[in-house]
């Protein structure tokens, strides 16, 4: 059986091959493709990739913190996971003029709760799209919540979706919803979700958007008593950024090693209740880290 990871390499084989050279928001520019699809069978492993060594704490972290509905860095960076921090630190330098570096920003956050209230806000991105989508008639709709009733209840519903992208919030967000769609499925004991990713920084954001999918899937499913299927993720403009160009030629020489193994430790009473401890991943062995710039 081939390993799942080969989906992801063909696909950095693919945009390198046949990308199409774009200049985009960031000013980086990239290769890009439109409409890519992976699927990873849970029963297969748990979908960390394996060529190189990923962070799967950190993004396990800003998964629970999407849960919780929570917008502010802070938290974030209590755990020391510092991948939202670029966004709200460039706002601080462009609104006041402090040239300040971004590492002394993050600890200002920490030490001083009135500053990250006025500058580690994110705006209404996933969280509180996820929790708290404002309607029309002023009512604030937990999404993740209905999502887990209609699964419990109505597990044959064609409308089990977790929504982020909020037209009228958009210009108010610090970066609008890039992995936008959940839709859960359940067949028989199974729980599958499907991601709709509009735009996919392959190489950094799409690894780590599997894994919280993933994540996801396994909570809702141990929520409702069902067994973590399948996660299917569809990209739309599904891209490399131009500086990521080499470390995918290296990525693409490596042997995936056995995908780990997820256990949830403890059963909490809510979705927004789990912690980073209640999960344990085994097995994860990886080739070493490849580094590469975050385009802001």
């Amino acid at each position: 059986m081939n390993h799942p990871e080969r989906q992801y390499l063909d696909l950095l084989a693919d945009i390198l091959r046949n990308g199409n050279r774009r200049l985009d928001r960031t000013g980086v520019g990239t290769l890009a493709v439109f409409g890519r699809v992976m699927r990873f069978d849970l029963a297969q492993g748990f979908p960390i990739l394996t060529t190189k060594k990923v962070l799967w704490r950190h993004a396990f972290a800003e998964l629970l913190w999407f849960l919780r509905g929570e917008t502010n860095i802070r938290s974030l960076l209590e755990q020391g996971v510092t991948i939202w921090s670029d966004w709200p630190h460039r706002g601080y330098v462009r609104a006041t003029g402090d040239q300040v570096d971004i590492k002394t920003f993050e600890k200002r956050i920490l030490a001083d709760a009135a500053f990250a209230a006025r500058w580690g806000e994110l705006g209404p991105v996933y969280g509180k799209q996820w929790r708290r989508w404002l309607a029309t008639d002023g009512r604030e709709i937990d999404q993740v919540a209905e999502a887990l009733r209609l699964i419990r209840k109505d597990p044959a519903s064609r409308r089990i979706i977790v929504e982020g992208w909020n037209v009228g919030e958009l210009a108010a967000m610090a970066l609008p919803p890039c992995h936008k769609t959940y839709q859960f499925f359940v067949a028989d004991d199974r729980l599958s979700v499907a991601l709709y990713q509009r735009s996919a920084d392959t190489f950094l954001g799409v690894v780590w958007n599997c894994i919280t999918a993933a994540l996801f899937l396994a909570i809702m499913a141990d929520q409702a008593g069902l067994r973590a299927d399948e996660v299917v993720w569809f990209g739309a403009d599904v891209h490399l950024y131009l500086n990521h160009l080499e470390q995918a030629r290296e990525q693409i020489k490596r042997e995936p090693r056995p995908f780990p193994r997820l256990r949830i430790l403890r059963k909490a009473a809510r979705f927004d209740a789990y912690r980073l401890e209640d999960f344990a991943v085994e097995g994860y062995e990886p080739h070493a880290a490849i580094k590469a710039a975050v385009a802001v």
